[in-house]
């Protein structure tokens, strides 16, 4: 149920990716920095949709939240950000592929590797271990 949830969430972060994207695009925005910004759209509106929906059984607020906020967009941010650009310069910039369908193309590559990563990094029901710069502080060394 969770993965279908978490597809859910990814149709509507698509949907809303492609249309930032259009709007740019027709803005006569580069291709390369519209799908960029179209992407971190997309990031946080799935964060958003993950952590009230897909992941509603494992709450979080405060630190925890602001926690998951940073592994979610360093990890399912990066692979979605990196994987995009790298595939829409291959797909527009090399093969002449229209962007639209390129992206389509490259979200469907990144969807999978970003469930992995959300479920068992990102939204774990472990203790993830504090990695702010105030537990380094407190340390000696």
């Amino acid at each position: 149920m969770r993965f279908i949830r978490f597809n859910g969430v990814g149709v509507a972060g698509f949907v809303l990716q492609i249309a930032v994207l259009a709007l740019l695009l027709r803005l006569d925005v580069h291709y390369l920095i519209a799908t960029g910004l179209a992407v971190e759209c997309a990031v946080l509106h799935n964060f958003f949709w993950h952590e009230r929906w897909t992941w509603a059984d494992r709450p979080a607020n405060g630190r925890v939240r602001l926690g998951r906020l940073g592994r979610f967009h360093a990890l399912n941010g990066m692979v979605s950000l990196a994987g995009n650009l790298l595939l829409m310069r291959l797909l527009v910039g090399t093969f002449d592929v229209p962007a639209i369908p390129a992206n389509l193309l490259s979200v469907l590559a990144c969807a999978l590797a970003n469930f992995a990563v959300s479920d068992r990094i990102v939204f774990s029901p472990g203790k993830m271990p504090d990695i702010s710069p105030r537990h380094f502080e407190a340390r000696e060394l």
